[in-house]
Formats: structure tokens, C-alpha cells, sequence
């Protein structure tokens, strides 16, 4: 799965066993720009320091995939956890190329073409 959205927070390594390492970063994802949504990721073991390279503000194009899993607890109750696990973190391109957000761009039109 791939997303772009603004790089909201870094949060440090974490050792989570003698084996095993993640690193936590948070997204604003703005699909609706009312309503702008702050997605968690995680990175492990060797890709914790993909993030690095990165700051806050930055427009990034994250590849990542979508786990889940249950865990029962010891009362036998079940719960589910689902990841957003990251592999690849690029700095997004500007779609605008520079341009302001609402500029008026006018199409190029052929001299030989009605543009009806």
C-alpha cells in the first residue's frame, strides 16, 4: 500500500526485546483537508532508521503494509491488532511544481483546433 501525507511526529527506538527494535512516527493524512486524519506507523529492526533523513513538515510518500493479528489475553478474551508497517519512506514530489494552489492555469491551444 502506498499513502503521501505531512510527517507529524519521530518518536526514538524503542528496544522491544534482547531481538527486536521499532521505531513509531505519525502521519497527517489530509484526504479531506477539514478533516485531517493522524495515522501511527511503525518501522523495525534495520528500517528504524529510514525515518531519519526526514523532519517534521516534510511531504512524504510512504510504502507500507497493512498487518493484523489476535492475541488472547489469559481469560481467554481476544483482541485484534492491526499495523501499518513501513519498508519504504520517500519525500514526495510536489505536484504543484511550484504554483500556488488555486492558479489558474490556461489549457494550450492548437491554432488548427476549435476548441469546441
Amino acid at each position: 500500500m502506498n499513502i503521501k501525507g505531512k510527517l507529524y511526529e519521530i518518536f526514538p527506538t524503542k528496544q522491544v526485546t534482547g531481538t527486536f527494535q521499532k521505531r513509531e512516527f505519525i502521519v497527517e493524512y489530509s484526504d479531506n483537508p477539514k478533516y485531517p486524519q493522524y495515522l501511527k506507523f511503525d518501522l523495525a529492526q534495520d528500517n528504524c532508521v529510514l525515518i531519519d533523513q526526514f523532519k517534521k513538515g516534510d511531504i512524504l510518500d510512504i510504502s507500507f503494509d497493512l498487518t493484523g493479528r489476535p492475541w488472547t489475553n489469559p481469560k481467554g478474551e481476544t483482541t485484534y491488532f492491526n499495523s501499518l508497517r513501513v519498508w519504504k519512506i520517500e519525500r514526495a514530489e510536489d505536484s504543484n511544481h511550484g504554483k500556488e494552489v488555486g492558479d489558474f492555469i490556461p489549457p494550450e491551444v492548437d491554432d488548427f483546433q476549435t476548441p469546441f
